[in-house]
């Protein structure tokens, strides 16, 4: 009987090697494409297969990583195949693979000109890994493993050593909701502004005041009660109240699609906005933070802080996401950051989520990270 089996599972194991070693070019690509880069707005992979009349399959384009073409290569063996494949993350030459964004509020887009549709928004002292860089545009992954392209007049480049010295750098975090560095204590000329969560190098003090140095070297002062230093606000654990008050201050504010500052944001960047002034870091868009954190089955056992998605009831397709709050009401940037409720009897009742993640005893699982364990940062 076991020997019988055995010869099953072979069979089984040679049937299953066979009908893949039969996949076309194109299939076998599409297959590990769904392996290695499911989604295309954290991963690179532009692939053309082209086959001769010989059979021979010429492969072209790009991929993100090394492990991508290495996946291909052993997928590929026993192929007549021709691979031209470049890898984007060793294209950058050394000492422009890492930068920090130097502006307030640098805005990244889905295509490497300002026409382009807004994609997210990087804050000051944001690391971020430079992967191409076409005229005076780069295209960058920011720590949430978004890609998109920013000016490069946005960025600051950094050689390895450079970023290893700013990760253990005594710096300092924006706590307040705006404010400026300016050129003296007291004083009103500006050298730069600044919103919440910006990260900039401590030079000293003066009194009450805080010289610090934006990434590119830019130097003034900021009052020591709008700052504080990186470990105390890395060292947060979870606060809803805190989360919850980051959006109430946000109140009123206008929707920008992509936006992902305290100057203006879209849903999904209220809420990473909210959440990175408790030092964690979500997923960049709702239909990617509705795929994070433990599903609560009911909004009456919804907690002050979790996370409410909305969109197509019919196809499950999530296009809005919101915070909760307590008593049916929740918060959310839609037109503007407003209030509203879930119980369908209240006058402010808008829309009824398609689920709802929690967060709170979920950070360090997947697309949720404390900025403390992001290697990036530290």
């Amino acid at each position: 009987m076991k020997k019988l089996l055995t010869i099953i599972v072979l069979c089984v194991v040679v049937m299953t090697a066979g009908a893949q070693a039969m996949l076309q070019p194109q299939e076998l690509l599409d297959m590990l494409k769904t392996r290695h880069a499911p989604d295309k707005r954290t991963a690179i992979w532009d692939i053309k297969a082209t086959t001769s009349k010989k059979g021979v399959t010429t492969l072209t384009g790009k991929v993100g990583t090394q492990a991508m073409l290495d996946a291909i290569n052993t997928a590929f063996k026993g192929y007549n195949v021709r691979n031209n494949l470049t890898v984007v993350e060793n294209s950058m030459p050394e000492g422009k693979r890492w930068a920090l964004v130097k502006l307030s509020i640098a805005t990244l887009r889905t295509e490497g000109k300002h026409s382009a549709e807004v994609a997210t928004q990087a804050i000051m002292g944001t690391p971020v890994k430079v992967l191409e860089r076409d005229d005076d545009w780069c295209r960058v992954q920011t720590p949430d493993s978004y890609i998109s392209y920013v000016p490069e007049s946005s960025l600051c480049y950094k050689t390895g050593a450079q970023m290893d010295s700013w990760r253990k750098a005594e710096r300092r975090v924006v706590n307040v909701y705006d404010s400026r560095l300016v050129t003296e204590p007291n004083g009103d000329e500006t050298v730069t502004d600044l919103v919440l969560s910006c990260i900039l190098e401590f030079r000293g003090e003066q009194g009450d005041w805080v010289r610090l140095a934006t990434p590119d070297g830019r130097e003034g002062y900021i009052h020591k009660s709008q700052v504080e230093t990186i470990g105390k606000w890395s060292s947060q654990n979870f606060d809803a109240t805190l989360i919850e008050k980051t959006a109430r201050r946000m109140m009123g504010s206008g929707y920008l699609w992509g936006g992902t500052s305290t100057k203006v944001t879209d849903c999904s960047g209220l809420v990473k906005v909210c959440y990175l002034a408790n030092g964690i870091i979500l997923q960049r868009d709702a239909s990617q933070q509705a795929l994070t954190g433990r599903k609560v089955n009911d909004w009456h056992q919804a907690k002050l802080g979790d996370l409410l998605f909305f969109g197509n009831s019919k196809t499950g397709r999530v296009t809005h996401v919101g915070i909760y709050l307590r008593d049916g009401k929740y918060i959310h940037c839609s037109g503007q950051v407003k209030v509203n409720s879930l119980d369908t009897k209240d006058a402010d009742y808008l829309y009824s989520p398609l689920s709802i993640s929690r967060i709170d005893g979920m950070i360090g699982t997947k697309g949720i990270t404390y900025v403390r364990e992001h290697s990036w940062y530290f």
